[in-house]
């Protein structure tokens, strides 16, 4: 692997951890670490640390002897998707969606067992909480959190729960069987509920936003003053305005990925 590259900038350890990221494939889903050495052609040593630093960031996790990836890897290839125009996406249906309701919405994503917000447009309002684009917070105490763990498979949400929360908010420790049944009802009836659980005075319900496939890639919000809205009137109010508002983003997401490459880096 050395001197595939004369850049003085060019930083031969990240390269090699990628290299371990492409070696797995379709075929090699699961490989020993003498696997992984023989299709990297890295030293047994270098591939061994190499994995400990990949498995402590979660990309990797081991089995006994044997090697694997997880998904967050998924990460890596949705960043290029998302950067390529979600906010460019959403926002059309974010901004009519808030001109219907006269309450703010957002779009979020999941890190880990955080939500990241990820497009936003804002009504002024006296709220416990500051959001942009880019605050974190812990998901299940969220709707738009909610949304996003309910559509995860097992496995999937067993590592993003166990990943411990990078938001500066502290919650109060949620009961797992609580949070499972909670999960199970947003998967059945198609949207969430957080109630006064992120800050007092937060209220909001959230829908999934779809990939061209199906899978819930990320959650869309309308957020109110608990003061000013009840729970009922949110949901009798807002709620088929939201459901419609996540179809619509949902189906520009998909007509988006489904573009050629070359449009979509240089359109």
């Amino acid at each position: 692997m050395a001197g595939r590259s004369e850049s003085a900038n060019f930083v031969e350890a990240l390269a090699r951890g990628f290299d371990i990221i492409g070696a797995f494939s379709d075929g090699r889903t699961r490989m020993s670490l003498a696997e992984i050495a023989a299709e990297t052609t890295l030293a047994r040593p270098t591939a061994h640390r190499l994995l400990a630093t990949l498995i402590e960031l979660g990309y990797v996790r081991q089995d006994a002897s044997m090697f694997e990836l997880t998904p967050r890897v998924l990460d890596l290839g949705y960043a290029f998707v998302s950067s390529q125009g979600l906010w460019q996406v959403a926002r059309p249906h974010l901004e009519a969606l808030v001109h219907l309701t006269g309450e703010s919405s957002s779009m979020a994503q999941l890190s880990g067992s955080d939500i990241i917000y990820t497009a936003r447009v804002a009504v002024p309002k006296i709220i416990a909480l500051r959001v942009e684009i880019g605050t974190r917070f812990p998901a299940v105490v969220t709707s738009q959190g909610k949304v996003l763990l309910a559509w995860l498979a097992p496995d999937a949400l067993e590592l993003a729960l166990d990943q411990p929360s990078l938001s500066r908010v502290v919650i109060a420790h949620r009961d797992r069987a609580d949070l499972d049944r909670e999960l199970a009802r947003v998967r059945e009836c198609g949207w969430a509920l957080a109630d006064e659980e992120l800050a007092p005075g937060v209220r909001s319900i959230a829908a999934p936003v779809r990939d061209g496939s199906g899978t819930v890639r990320a959650a869309v919000n309308v957020t109110v003053h608990a003061a000013e809205t009840a729970t009922s009137e949110l949901v009798d109010r807002h709620l088929s305005h939201l459901l419609e508002t996540a179809a619509h983003i949902s189906a520009d997401w998909a007509r988006l990925e489904a573009r050629p490459f070359s449009e979509i880096v240089d359109p």
